[in-house]
């Protein structure tokens, strides 16, 4: 009993950082859209909250790329993006997604709305998005 007593005195000790959800802040990169196995995205998570995604689609070995930019905001359970931008111009909406795991390297997650599940990984910073030509 006296074991048991020390371990949780222990836990409360700890900061709750210790229990935190890892943060999405960083570059992640995935493949797929709904209904459509030709798209990736790359996700750029900033720890400002900011972030930056680059989606493309491959039709036929042809790139179609499209960029947003915006804010992002992480909960224990989930995550919002409020897009403020699409190709430069303002198209301002938010999306909010439910986190079903979530570790160093690699997410899933679902958007709420259609209930599409993303898996992405974790990149270097610096990495760039595969051509449509190795791919499709």
């Amino acid at each position: 009993m006296g074991l048991l007593v020390v371990c949780l005195v222990m836990l409360a000790l700890l900061p709750s950082a210790a229990f935190a959800v890892p943060s999405l802040a960083g570059t992640w990169f995935g493949h797929g859209q709904p209904d459509d196995k030709g798209a990736m995205y790359l996700d750029r998570m900033l720890p400002s909250g900011e972030f930056r995604v680059h989606h493309r689609t491959c039709i036929k070995g042809k790139a179609f790329d499209q960029a947003a930019a915006g804010r992002w905001s992480q909960s224990a359970g989930g995550f919002t993006i409020t897009i403020q931008t699409v190709n430069g111009e303002e198209n301002p909406r938010t999306d909010a997604y439910r986190i079903v795991s979530i570790d160093a390297q690699k997410q899933h997650y679902v958007y709420l709305r259609t209930n599409f599940a993303y898996h992405a990984r974790r990149v270097a910073g610096d990495f760039k998005m595969p051509a449509c030509d190795l791919i499709s």
